[in-house]
């Protein structure tokens, strides 16, 4: 519903304060949207055709709500991380960065990254790539929109110190672990972050935590390059993005050991779908 009414603003010219709506978004969007959704219809034929048989087909409602809900939760924690002035997560350095230098919002710029992310995959799998997943693409507008939505919910919030700074990482790193968690345990789709770093792992056949890895420095890299070429000093990378790469990982860890709710929300899905 959030996407919808998202893209009804935009259709009708309201809704002017949300960045993200441009010409060439509602372009890319409309384009896609007769494919994604008639994959999403083949999806849930899958699923009464597996039903009893590995895919809880009367929980595939709840499943899609709880990973919707975890993206814009990890949408808000990019944003309070950022909003500490100490660098942003590592998956975002890229296009923050990039925002910083050109006209375009924090999210669309995380929109235009995750697009190649998903163009990436179907390069690099080729058949291997499942048509449900280009229901990432949705997924790619929500979390973009969101982002920019946390931005300006978060403008008034101008910390200055560094107790507050460091507050406001923090935060943002435990939000960002109750999110993922949520976002996961569905098991229903991949965001585009995960997505390319899966696929890297099958086409290099390597191992899908070294691949991540490997991907998460490559992005910081890039992020500092592009930082000292355009402003000549470090910007959108810092202690910041340290302390999410370190931490964020461990909350995770720790809300899965601590609280039950996740277990509920993965016992939905009674194993993997074949399909993700």
């Amino acid at each position: 519903p959030l996407v919808f009414l998202f893209m009804r603003r935009c259709r009708t010219g309201t809704g002017n304060g949300l960045p993200l709506c441009v010409g060439g978004f509602r372009v890319v969007f409309h384009s896609v949207a007769m494919r994604v959704s008639v994959e999403t219809v083949s999806y849930v034929v899958l699923c009464l055709a597996e039903d009893g048989k590995g895919v809880l087909v009367n929980h595939i409602g709840s499943r899609f709500a709880c990973f919707a809900c975890g993206v814009v939760i990890n949408s808000f924690a990019i944003a309070l991380i950022t909003k500490g002035d100490m660098g942003t997560s590592q998956i975002s350095s890229v296009p923050y960065v990039l925002s910083l230098r050109f006209p375009l919002s924090f999210g669309m710029m995380t929109f235009i990254m995750n697009m190649v992310f998903i163009a990436l995959q179907v390069v690099l799998l080729r058949r291997g790539f499942h048509p449900v997943q280009l229901l990432q693409i949705l997924v790619n507008v929500l979390f973009s929109a969101m982002i920019d939505v946390g931005m300006s919910l978060l403008s008034l919030l101008t910390p200055t110190t560094l107790w507050q700074r460091l507050l406001c990482v923090a935060a943002g790193c435990c939000i960002m672990g109750f999110g993922i968690v949520i976002e996961v345990s569905p098991n229903v789709l991949m965001v585009p972050g995960e997505g390319i770093v899966r696929a890297l792992s099958i086409v290099a056949h390597a191992k899908y935590g070294t691949t991540k890895i490997v991907f998460d420095i490559t992005l910081i890299a890039i992020a500092v390059v592009l930082s000292f070429a355009f402003f000549g000093t470090l910007r959108g990378v810092g202690l910041g993005t340290v302390i999410s790469a370190l931490c964020v990982g461990s909350v995770i860890n720790g809300i899965n050991r601590v609280f039950a709710f996740p277990e509920r929300i993965r016992s939905l899905a009674l194993v993997t779908d074949r399909n993700r």
